[in-house]
């Protein structure tokens, strides 16, 4: 007889029991599920062993994903049970509810317990009988608990954007239980958001923070309350309603004059202090618009230098665009061109890195004395080039293109082509820097 089948009464069953080194994360003792096919129609079960096969793999890699979690939580037995009443063909619902359902809703979820062969399956009755509640867990868990809900949301990030929406995450949530304390997520009230919302207010006073970051703060933790409570069914108080500070201000960066520039940061050979990745980098910021984080993840099959108009293109490649109007296509001009000729496989050394780039680039400006204003940053190469396309008259549709601008407009045609852009882009190329890159 194939692994792990016996008969039962006229249909064939799924039977293991769980091995000892899963025996403390699977209390089941003996795991049963029904084949749904009869002895009758498959006398030798060679169908039912299909179906065996397929249980029995989905099984151990359950007891492995036990095994690496660690064992299982309130909410895990939470999630599983819920997971089994759709397996077994039921939307869960809690005891409570159920009990107030007509008797017949009732009969269906019991008849269905010895139908489908599971009357010893502790699991599989407290999926169709409601029985396993959701658990509360500490606010100092919050982000761990969100993290695990929401993996589908992260799962294209790159390993730099992950660790930045993980940081900023786990930051809020710990200072929220430094003002709130280590409760249970289901003893959060209004006075806590509240206490929570003039702390911040206090360091806006005394420590010039901005406001936008306090409320940035104060969103993330209002939207992983409320994906908790949902996924959860914990029914949580929106703690932050009507409580985000006011007087937010978007402070733009300045752009670079294209004279400095040209003079400053070109032709007084101002940025040959700089590494030469970094130096490459911001020539192509220069002459492309791109975000440091687009020409850092430039590489083979995104660099174009032998096309009849040699170009870059903005993928979604291995991470997660700002906005689907990020990914274009933006010709090589000038310095730009040239940059690449000398890295043609892109920048391995900031790949993924475009953080520790601006960090590195910031810090030289401030040293060289060639950040006019504080509000002048790596970041104002891009806002310059807008400024030098805007110069040139060139038409608004094609200057959102090249910046790869959210537009909230309805898409029609291909929009500006290479040749077009390459019009536009080569009026405003800067010369070459008067020592060779």
């Amino acid at each position: 007889m194939p692994d792990f089948l016996t008969r039962r009464g006229s249909v064939w069953h799924f039977v293991r029991r769980v091995p000892a080194e899963f025996a403390a994360l699977d209390r089941r003792g003996i795991v049963r599920h029904s084949t749904r096919i009869r002895i009758a129609d498959d006398r030798v079960g060679r169908r039912a062993a299909r179906v065996a096969e397929r249980l029995n793999a989905a099984l151990e890699q359950h007891w492995k994903a036990l095994a690496a979690n660690g064992a299982p939580t309130g909410s895990s037995r939470y999630d599983e049970a819920r997971r089994r009443a759709r397996e077994l063909g039921f939307d869960y619902v809690p005891n409570d509810q159920l009990i107030a359902l007509p008797i017949e809703r009732i009969l269906e979820r019991l008849e269905a317990i010895v139908s489908k062969g599971v009357t010893q399956d502790a699991g599989a009755r407290a999926a169709l009988l409601g029985t396993e509640k959701p658990t509360a867990f500490r606010l100092s868990r919050l982000f761990e608990e969100y993290e695990a809900a929401t993996k589908d949301e992260t799962r294209d990030m790159s390993p730099d954007q992950l660790r930045i929406w993980r940081n900023s995450r786990m930051r809020a949530v710990a200072q929220f239980v430094k003002v709130a304390g280590d409760k249970l997520v289901t003893e959060i009230n209004e006075g806590d958001g509240i206490d929570y919302t003039e702390w911040w207010r206090e360091r806006v006073r005394e420590d010039d923070v901005a406001v936008k970051s306090a409320n940035k703060d104060i969103g993330q933790l209002s939207r992983m309350l409320k994906d908790m409570s949902i996924r959860r069914r914990l029914n949580l108080p929106d703690i932050f309603k009507g409580l985000r500070l006011r007087g937010e201000i978007e402070k733009s960066r300045q752009p670079f004059d294209a004279s400095f520039i040209q003079n400053r940061l070109l032709t007084d050979n101002g940025l040959f202090g700089l590494n030469e990745d970094a130096r490459l980098v911001l020539y192509v910021m220069m002459e492309t618009g791109l975000r440091p984080s687009e020409v850092v993840n430039l590489r083979d099959g995104t660099i174009f230098l032998d096309a009849p108009i040699p170009y870059v293109r903005v993928a979604a490649d291995g991470r997660r665009l700002k906005t689907e109007d990020s990914a274009r296509d933006i010709p090589l001009v000038g310095v730009a061109l040239a940059a690449l000729r000398k890295r043609p496989h892109g920048f391995p050394k900031y790949r993924d890195k475009a953080t520790a780039l601006s960090a590195t680039v910031n810090k030289y400006l401030t040293e060289k004395s060639l950040r006019p204003t504080q509000d002048h940053t790596v970041y104002s190469l891009r806002h310059s080039f807008k400024d030098r396309l805007v110069a040139v008259e060139a038409p608004d549709s094609l200057i959102d293109s090249l910046m790869g601008h959210k537009t909230y407009k309805p898409k029609y045609g291909r929009g500006p082509s290479l040749e077009l852009k390459l019009k536009f882009l080569s009026q405003i190329a800067f010369d070459a820097p008067d020592r060779p890159l």
